[in-house]
């Protein structure tokens, strides 16, 4: 038995499934991991491996950047809390609006789930409507407002809702289809006046990855308005990972709300929620919607994040679109060179494959892919020091610390896994 099998034997005593996030389970046991440092993560039985998971996003400066455990070592000695105003709430504040500027006001939280939670809460109450439009398969965190038809975790384990959502609640939720606007037409043609908000990933980042369609978001930002619906971008995956700034900025349209998480943190636990200030100054104390947190803009993660943020602006994000484009391209043709069809879908410094179809530009065409055969080349690539997202319904990132041998020896490692992988699924079809 390895220590990394050792150790999740003794965590099943005490965790549901042995993990805390479903997303970090796969069988027959997840690797355990230890360290990490640049593109490089460690296990607990000394193995190497290059991440292209990156703590599902956050790390896009890579594993223990310098500037950012300086920051964080640097913050300790001084306090890990304080339950008080901090002049380092202020600064990270004024670092995303300078590259955000439609969060012209912002409050932060300690994670996307509770961005997102929070927003639409605060949508419903500054429209006073309670009806929310998401998109079929966008993963918006874990409450129970969002947990209607939802990515990530939920598709890979098989659960598309969950138990425990009251029907009252998911009554208050229609489900529309990206990249379909005549799906988004036909929920406010029957109840627009009882629409608070339309809420969306601007690119759809738990099942895989999918880009908007053109036209699309902009058909959103004109259907919102026109019917007095706000409209909530979900950035907690998108934020600063394409530019140092949000994907609207990049796509010119001005979303209402938007939830950021991940790397403005750093590394560390961080939401923020934001938008318009009449509508931000609804929040208490400002104003009479209530939401706290004791963790919320605490000096540890204001220190990551403003490092962090320190770093990317400084760096040029075409030399990530340079390599996540290398990347896709070998999968690509080491696929097609195996006879397997595959749909590769990148932008800038996100990528994912999907073994079995020729397009992957809608749920529907996402979750028909072969999601065993990609299980299996990921299985596989662990023996040889590669670790991809887990999950067909997740997404593989690249951060400034991947270098082209990275990409080279990841390719490499894929056409000697490719066609024992295919074998090997064939077998078990038969």
């Amino acid at each position: 038995m390895t220590r990394s099998e050792d150790v999740f034997r003794r965590s099943k005593d005490f965790f549901p499934g042995g993990v805390n996030s479903p997303v970090r389970y796969f069988r027959p046991n997840p690797v355990v991991m230890e360290s990490g440092h640049g593109s490089r993560i460690v296990d607990v039985d000394g193995n190497e491996y290059i991440d292209y998971c990156l703590g599902y996003g956050p790390l896009i400066l890579g594993h223990s950047h310098p500037s950012v455990t300086e920051a964080i070592s640097d913050q300790v000695q001084r306090t890990v809390l304080l339950g008080t105003p901090s002049q380092k709430e202020v600064n990270l504040a004024e670092k995303i609006r300078e590259a955000i500027p439609s969060m012209e006001k912002m409050r932060f939280v300690n994670s996307g789930t509770e961005a997102t939670m929070h927003a639409l809460r605060l949508a419903r109450a500054f429209t006073g409507r309670s009806k929310i439009v998401k998109m079929e398969g966008c993963f918006h965190g874990s409450h129970d407002y969002v947990l209607i038809k939802s990515g990530s975790g939920t598709l890979t384990h098989g659960i598309p809702s969950s138990p425990g959502i009251p029907e009252a609640v998911a009554e208050t939720v229609a489900v529309a289809r990206f990249n379909d606007i005549e799906s988004v037409k036909e929920i406010f043609d029957r109840e627009a006046e009882g629409i608070a908000a339309v809420i969306t990933e601007p690119v759809m980042a738990n099942v895989g990855l999918i880009p908007p369609d053109p036209g699309f978001l902009r058909e959103l930002r004109k259907i919102t308005s026109d019917h007095g619906s706000l409209l909530i971008f979900d950035e907690v995956v998108t934020g600063f990972r394409f530019h140092y700034g949000s994907y609207s900025g990049m796509a010119g349209i001005t979303p209402d709300i938007t939830t950021l998480g991940k790397i403005p943190g750093g590394g560390m636990p961080i939401g923020v929620y934001g938008g318009r200030e009449e509508i931000m100054d609804n929040i208490s104390p400002a104003g009479g919607i209530y939401q706290a947190g004791t963790f919320s803009g605490n000096p540890v993660t204001m220190s990551a994040g403003l490092a962090a943020l320190s770093e990317l602006k400084k760096l040029d994000y075409s030399i990530l679109a340079r390599r996540t484009a290398s990347l896709s391209t070998g999968i690509k043709e080491s696929m097609e060179e195996n006879g397997i069809e595959v749909a590769v879908n990148s932008m800038i410094s996100m990528m994912q494959f999907f073994p079995g179809i020729r397009n992957a530009r809608s749920y529907g065409e996402v979750v028909s892919a072969d999601a065993s055969l990609y299980f299996r080349i990921f299985s596989d690539l662990l023996g040889h020091g590669v670790y991809l997202a887990p999950s067909q319904f997740e997404t593989n990132f690249l951060s400034f610390s991947h270098s082209d041998s990275d990409i080279s020896e990841t390719l490499k490692s894929l056409r000697k896994v490719i066609p024992v992988a295919k074998d090997a699924d064939r077998g078990k079809r038969k």
